[in-house]
């Protein structure tokens, strides 16, 4: 690791499919799973996070490790916040706003000018991270159904013309 700074680190799309990629994925399964009952698990798998209408976002370090990661699943009248992460020692210094911040740049360059997202009420980091960057909470969304293991948020962003 850089020993002046641990957390210096790049932001960049990338395949979901690298080892050091699939265990952040892993990760936050094995964080996740226990706190919901399996019918209000709602991860998307690395065959999903592969298609062509998913940005996903990969932060590393100045040594290349993997310590977060982030998508952005586009669609046609919105698009969905998926698959947020960071490891745990690295959290603290920006990273889940860094990233965040990132995929949906990336799909404002895009054209998307609507975020949703779905996350678990005792993820309360998250909550507050959400709230921090404009997301309002709102009711279920495209195939969600209403679920008290679910809270739904969304954001409009207005692009200048």
């Amino acid at each position: 690791m850089n020993s002046e700074n641990p957390f210096t680190m790049r932001i960049q799309l990338e395949s979901p499919r690298q080892p050091d990629v699939v265990q952040l994925i892993d990760d936050l399964d094995a964080f996740q799973k226990p706190l919901y009952p399996p019918e209000s698990h709602h991860g998307i798998d690395l065959n999903a996070l592969s298609q062509p209408n998913v940005l996903f976002a990969v932060a590393r370090n100045a040594d290349g490790v993997a310590l977060g990661c982030g998508a952005m699943v586009l669609g046609p009248d919105f698009s969905e916040v998926k698959r947020m992460y960071v490891r745990p020692e690295a959290r603290g210094q920006g990273l889940a706003r860094a990233l965040l911040a990132f995929v949906e740049a990336e799909a404002i360059a895009r054209g998307c000018t609507r975020f949703a997202l779905e996350t678990g009420p005792l993820q309360q980091d998250a909550l507050a991270l959400y709230a921090r960057m404009g997301y309002e909470e709102c009711g279920p969304f495209g195939d969600y159904a209403p679920d008290v293991h679910s809270v739904f948020m969304r954001k409009d962003v207005q692009v200048a013309a």
